[in-house]
């Protein structure tokens, strides 16, 4: 399986970290060496001072397929859940810098912690899905997939023009606002609508 994530997919993200907001998706992927199981802690890297936080909605795909048109997206995927997008800022500042990839500072050991897949009929709307993050109690993220510049299924066309979509590839779909530093010590809990979905300690 493969792990592939949306890159500023919120307005107000996008803004909060001075980026330019994109015509196109902007894709990047994470290795499996990068998912952390429901209830693992997460440790911190010795490579980073300043691990961020960013929350996002996880979709599980169900079936393979490519150039998939976007009316018939829907078909591909039937589960949800949430995930935690890590970025080491500090590398990741370098190499944007260099005009070099991100992958030291996104695909690094534990990076996508991913609660447990739920049926997508869990919820009765997932244009206008709430979910958020707390951080040792303290709502830091919160955001509703109303607000993403890209739909779920626009996604999944998108991304399967270019990479052929097997069943149990990952879609991160973007964060919202709110991204920030985790220390060592933290426990992060994440929820979709007011279900607990995630929570796991910084070690």
């Amino acid at each position: 399986m493969k792990i592939i994530a949306v890159g500023r997919n919120y307005a107000e993200h996008i803004k909060e970290l001075n980026n330019e907001q994109p015509d196109d998706p902007v894709i990047f992927t994470k290795p499996e060496t990068a998912i952390l199981r429901p209830g693992d802690p997460f440790f911190y890297p010795d490579f980073s001072t300043d691990i961020h936080h960013e929350v996002e909605i996880v979709v599980r795909i169900g079936r393979t397929g490519k150039n998939i048109e976007q009316k018939f997206a829907h078909r591909y995927y039937d589960e949800i859940g949430v995930g935690i997008d890590f970025t080491a800022r500090d590398l990741q500042s370098k190499l944007k810098a260099k005009g070099l990839p991100w992958d030291l500072a996104k695909g690094f050991n534990g990076s996508a912690p991913m609660s447990a897949f739920v049926p997508k009929t869990d919820f009765p709307d997932l244009k206008n899905l709430n979910f958020r993050l707390d951080v040792n109690g303290e709502t830091r993220q919160v955001g509703n997939t109303s607000m993403m510049l890209f739909q779920i299924d626009y996604l999944i066309s998108f991304v399967s023009n270019y990479f052929m979509l097997l069943q149990g590839d990952i879609l991160f779909t973007g964060t919202p606002k709110g991204v920030g530093p985790v220390q060592v010590g933290d426990r992060l809990t994440a929820y979709i609508e007011d279900r607990k979905m995630l929570e796991f300690d910084v070690k």
